[in-house]
């Protein structure tokens, strides 16, 4: 069996109950200790990323301070950048052999599967043309498939903009049909990864995961439907003769009818190419439209400050 967690060292002492099946008959009441991590063991995942970590730092790869799953080795004109998902890893390299060479000396440590070229990476497909094309419509399928959504007619926006939901809208949705609710939501947030034109109305929609209406359910069929008109939409991105990181912020004050909380977004561009966004309701009541702007600006120069370090 070959998993990622099997390879990190434990620092901590633990110890674990015989397994079923392989109990000492001379000892039954003894106890096992674990000098290396197993799945679902909760120091595993850092145990994992330790001993990843420093087989790429003896490498002479650095630590990303701005995100710690990213390394990067730059060295003249060679560059290379490894991100790291858990046990999924993608590598970028200016140089084709220093990607073959930085895997062979992982495999001496770790069992490891070359896939080859990016393609698909958690749900996100990616695509060359004239750049690259995020996009994950194929997961966005999957998501109507499991909505019984797949012929619906398609709607030309994911919300009304005259639309303003409400915890007293409708009549309280049952068990069953909640949990539904509560599942396609989450599964629309993640789709957002790659859909900017998504977190404003799932957001919306999320705010009732405690408690969800018939009223509140007929807007997330109307994200679906807008979801099945729009299944090759992806995000481009491509090569851009300006390095500048520019953000644009927007509010709208007070609009929550239950709590007057305002909704803040940004989105955040690298030259041409849009690479960060959100749309929220933001922590506190605003008292104006100024402050309610203010908050969203000091968000998005957060944001802008934080890519600038990464990039840096």
């Amino acid at each position: 069996m070959q998993n990622a967690f099997l390879h990190g060292v434990l620092e901590e002492e633990v110890y674990m109950y015989q397994p079923p099946g392989y109990t000492d008959p001379r000892h039954p009441s003894f106890v096992c200790k674990l000098d290396k991590a197993l799945y679902g063991l909760k120091q595993a995942p850092r145990a994992w990323y330790a001993r990843l970590c420093k087989q790429l730092v003896a490498l002479g790869f650095i630590p990303s301070k701005a995100d710690t799953s990213l390394f990067f080795y730059n060295k003249g004109k060679l560059s290379v950048f490894v991100l790291v998902y858990v046990d999924d890893i993608i590598v970028a390299s200016s140089s084709l052999e220093a990607t073959e060479t930085l895997l062979k000396d992982l495999q001496k440590e770790f069992a490891l599967n070359d896939l080859g070229e990016l393609h698909y990476f958690l749900s996100i497909e990616v695509k060359v043309d004239d750049g690259l094309l995020l996009s994950q419509g194929r997961y966005a399928a999957d998501i109507l498939t499991r909505s019984g959504m797949t012929k619906a007619k398609p709607v030309d926006t994911p919300l009304s903009v005259s639309k303003k939901l409400s915890i007293s809208d409708g009549e309280r949705l049952g068990e069953e049909d909640s949990t539904r609710y509560r599942s396609l939501v989450g599964a629309l947030q993640y789709l957002a990864l790659t859909r900017p034109d998504l977190p404003l109305a799932v957001n919306k929609v999320y705010q009732f995961l405690h408690a969800p209406t018939t009223t509140h359910w007929s807007v997330v069929k109307r994200i679906l439907r807008y979801v099945q008109g729009t299944l090759g939409i992806g995000l481009k991105i491509r090569r851009s003769p300006s390095m500048m990181v520019s953000a644009f912020s927007d509010a709208d004050w007070a609009g929550c009818v239950d709590d007057r909380r305002s909704i803040g977004g940004f989105a955040v561009f690298l030259g041409n190419n849009l690479i960060s966004w959100t749309a929220r309701k933001q922590a506190t009541v605003s008292r104006s439209s100024t402050e309610a702007e203010y908050k969203a600006l000091a968000k998005a120069t957060a944001e802008v400050m934080w890519i600038q370090k990464l990039l840096s």
